[in-house]
């Protein structure tokens, strides 16, 4: 592969260890849910309150204490050299992977914690996540599978799928998840972050995972790689919330841009439902388009070319009123948000290090550990 793309590559994966290795290695490789004070941008509440009418019940605090750096040092100490060596050769072959991972971690940690309950398949009992509309263009599960084999090789009913969804997407986490033995289809349907959300609805979809606009900013940073269909932001240049004209946020030559890579000559007479994701939004039949035929092209989300950094485009892009989604857009629609899209886009280094802390914080939320869940001998099924 190119030295552009192995660049890109080690980018994404090393960009979120700046502000871990140290912090890690002082607390003698022990997990904690609460940072130091110096961090106190990304303090997590005591506690945050989910119903849950399942008797696996998660807890964003109270189990995170038997995650650890040395969690499989006995039991398989190859584990995360074999989930690394794995990645790299998938990202060789396969350019897709790391936003493929990354997405993947993001649609399983979001809904009801990092317990691996995307992954399985419709079972009787089970209603797949996979089914729900915010993942039917997710990707990632035959890496996994992939992953999951080299390691039942090596050490067989060791390694939980939750742990591989997590060590996959990003390195300088602690190990020790459990899989769950349920999935959430109803949960991922409604709960996950959608493409045409505003801005009020980021904050508070975002804050009920608790995380604040900072992180909110820096999550959706993820948004600097990977490809994404016209669909997904097509109402935005022809027919924003029923007005038969354009989203008026984007710019000019901006939209004629994207509208020479998404034209109406893609479309013509029967409805299709123009709602995107990160995730695909149920309630999307109100943004109705007149189709019948509907190649659905696909854009880069770096469309501009690799920036300097893993998200230095992104931000630099919505300040100029060119972001492709809404959601992303949005963030320049409050003073909050706003002061931190200009701040990483003027200093790619304080991004990479949010970026890094929040997805620490992200793959910790209600995680499941021993006695709970179990460790999955397929990472598709319950055993």
């Amino acid at each position: 592969m190119d030295f552009t793309g192995k660049l890109s590559f080690l980018v994404f994966l090393l960009c979120v260890l700046f502000s871990l290795k140290n912090q890690h290695a002082e607390t003698n490789k022990v997990s904690s849910r609460n940072t130091d004070d110096s961090h106190s941008f990304l303090r997590v509440p005591s506690r945050i309150k989910v119903e849950k009418k399942l008797t696996e019940t998660h807890s964003y605090n109270s189990l995170q204490g038997s995650l650890r750096y040395d969690y499989y040092n006995e039991s398989c100490p190859l584990a995360e050299k074999i989930v690394r060596t794995t990645v790299h050769e998938l990202f060789n072959g396969r350019r897709n992977v790391a936003p493929a991972l990354l997405r993947l971690l993001f649609h399983d940690c979001f809904v009801e914690g990092c317990d691996a309950s995307v992954l399985l398949d419709a079972a009787d009992g089970i209603a797949s996540e996979k089914d729900s509309p915010p993942n039917e263009s997710l990707k990632g599960f035959d890496l996994i599978d992939i992953i999951k084999l080299k390691l039942e090789q090596t050490c067989p009913g060791i390694v939980s799928c939750a742990d591989i969804v997590v060590l996959a997407a990003r390195e300088s986490v602690l190990p020790g998840r459990r899989d769950s033995t349920v999935s959430f289809q109803e949960v991922a349907t409604y709960e996950l972050p959608t493409p045409q959300d505003d801005l009020s609805k980021s904050i508070e979809t975002f804050a009920s995972r608790g995380f604040d606009q900072r992180e909110t900013v820096s999550l959706l940073g993820a948004h600097s790689t990977g490809t994404i269909r016209c669909k997904f932001f097509f109402n935005r240049l022809y027919n924003f919330s029923g007005t038969q004209g354009p989203d008026p946020s984007i710019d000019t030559e901006f939209l004629s841009f994207l509208r020479s890579k998404c034209n109406r000559s893609h479309t013509s007479t029967s409805p299709l439902s123009i709602s995107p994701s990160l995730s695909p939004s149920p309630s999307s039949s109100v943004n109705h388009l007149s189709t019948s035929s509907f190649t659905d092209p696909v854009m880069k989300m770096d469309y501009e070319g690799p920036g300097t950094g893993f998200g230095t485009v992104y931000y630099s892009s919505l300040l100029q009123g060119k972001g492709l989604l809404f959601v992303d857009q949005q963030l320049t629609a409050g003073e909050e948000t706003e002061t931190w899209v200009r701040a990483y886009a003027s200093d790619v280094s304080l991004f990479q290090r949010d970026f890094g802390l929040t997805m620490t914080k992200l793959s910790n939320l209600q995680v499941l550990t021993a006695p709970m869940g179990q460790v999955r001998l397929n990472c598709r099924k319950v055993n």
